[in-house]
């Protein structure tokens, strides 16, 4: 059975990053972080096609009590287009504390502070967190 990828969407304005697991859907690592532009969805595109993605996860902010935040509206918007665009499955995932687990993460893996305050870094790293604790969730114990 051939393996394939899960990506991982943390959707911004400006820049929206990209995580995508293992062929195993084990772990999840930064990927990229693309502009929200003109370009956007065709380079979407050619990543899912190349690196055989068959499952999309896009991170939905949602406010401390777990109700939808104030961009939830844009984020509802563009997944609506990625299913028309990417043809593929998408899931809705919530997002809380990504952006500040990512900061973390940087900082306990000694990237240096100029590199940790590049935005893109941090939004694919974002992903990576949302992505990661998606797959957690979907994996059966094996321990029993």
């Amino acid at each position: 059975m051939e393996q394939q990828r899960v990506l991982g969407i943390d959707y911004g304005t400006v820049r929206i990053g990209l995580s995508l697991s293992d062929p195993l859907g084990i772990t999840a690592q930064p990927y990229e972080t693309l502009m929200n532009n003109g370009e956007f969805w065709m380079k979407l595109n050619t990543i899912l096609d190349a690196q055989a993605v068959h499952l999309i996860v896009v991170g939905m902010p949602l406010n401390l009590k777990g109700q939808k935040a104030q961009k939830a509206q844009e984020v509802e918007v563009f997944i609506e287009r990625l299913k028309q665009e990417s043809r593929r499955e998408v899931v809705v995932w919530d997002e809380r504390f990504t952006s500040t687990i990512a900061q973390q993460t940087l900082r306990s893996m000694g990237t240096k502070k100029s590199d940790r305050q590049k935005k893109g870094i941090v939004d694919a790293m974002a992903a990576a967190v949302m992505l990661q604790s998606f797959l957690d969730s979907t994996k059966r114990s094996l321990s029993c």
